[in-house]
């Protein structure tokens, strides 16, 4: 029987080369070497050869005048920041309009060049397509307003009343304050402006200049609370002055008014109530006589104004003074065409 002799080494194998690094990293390496070894990953040297290749395409492209866009770090991605550019890459993937065209290119570094360059190129265009929308929505208020203004001239048609005389003739009537020595000066301190049909253009109360020595309450129905939010009397007369410019002005005892707004009206232009003998005929008053704005009211238009002790209304007075004119429009208007009043 022969001998069989064993050589056993019981010696501790040599240990592997210890990876570097914390645990992350050395899984990492691991995967690393792993693709390595199955052929799916390039080595460090052969990336940097692709990354240098890339960049002299780059520059080629510079000199040709075929690409601006410059080359691209390489940067080593840790498996955080890698998962996070895919999801992003993935949502502007989302996106019809962003999705770039297919890249003939096969390494990633040149794909991403590719995309930024359509991405750009893409620019223009939007900013083109915003542009138009906008000019789309400025045309059409313009259209609106046009089909507004044709439908305000459609009514104004077939209202029945002169197309011109409600818009260039207006009635107006003011009431004073007493300021100055012993209250004897009169200070506008209410203007109301009515259009030809009556409607109200302008009411306001107006706190003059200087201090109100007596507010006439009996007769203007000015009290001191109107004058707390009172409109001064210079920005109101600019007002006051805008409306009546071009226009008929129809007043009763109108040259009071005129006085407290410290204007002159043209003359031709002016039709005063109190100064119309064929008012005064057609109430059975005397031709030469001025009759008060509240007997030819209550005369001719069965209405009673100014009652009361709490003063007068200008609007109602400004209304009434409207009606008065239009009972003897056509004859005055007549009468002023062929003896025209001289400025």
């Amino acid at each position: 029987m022969s001998t069989l002799l064993l050589n056993l080494d019981f010696a501790e194998p040599p240990p592997k080369k210890a990876l570097k690094g914390n645990s992350k990293h050395q899984s990492f390496v691991r995967k690393r070497r792993f693709l390595e070894q199955k052929g799916l990953l390039k080595k460090k040297k052969q990336v940097s050869r692709v990354l240098a290749d890339t960049a002299k395409k780059e520059e080629s492209l510079k000199v040709e005048g075929t690409g601006r866009v410059p080359p691209l770090p390489y940067k080593r991605k840790t498996p955080a920041s890698s998962s996070g550019s895919e999801q992003s890459l993935d949502k502007k993937m989302a996106v019809s309009w962003l999705t770039p065209a297919p890249s003939q290119k096969g390494h990633s570094v040149a794909t991403k060049v590719d995309f930024l360059g359509e991405f750009q190129s893409a620019l223009p265009e939007i900013k083109s397509h915003k542009t138009s929308q906008k000019k789309r929505s400025q045309k059409k208020p313009s259209q609106k307003n046009a089909s507004q203004n044709s439908t305000l001239a459609h009514s104004e048609n077939n209202s029945g009343v002169s197309q011109e005389m409600p818009t260039k003739m207006v009635a107006v009537d003011c009431e004073m304050v007493g300021t100055g020595p012993n209250g004897n000066i009169s200070s506008l301190a209410r203007c109301s402006i009515v259009n030809y049909n009556g409607d109200v253009l302008y009411d306001e109360y107006i706190r003059p200049p200087c201090h109100i020595v007596d507010y006439r309450t009996r007769w203007s129905g000015i009290q001191k609370q109107h004058m707390v939010n009172a409109t001064p009397f210079k920005i109101a007369r600019s007002q006051i002055l805008k409306i009546l410019a071009g226009k008929i002005v129809v007043g009763h005892a109108v040259h009071n008014d005129f006085k407290a707004m410290q204007y002159i009206h043209p003359k031709s232009l002016t039709r005063d109530t109190s100064h119309i003998p064929l008012l005064n005929k057609k109430a059975d008053f005397p031709e030469n006589v001025t009759m008060s704005l509240k007997r030819l009211t209550q005369k001719l238009l069965n209405r009673d104004i100014q009652v009361g002790d709490s003063g007068h209304s200008s609007v109602e007075d400004a209304q009434a003074t409207m009606e008065l004119y239009k009972l003897v429009e056509v004859e005055w208007e007549q009468h002023l065409a062929q003896n025209p009043p001289e400025d």
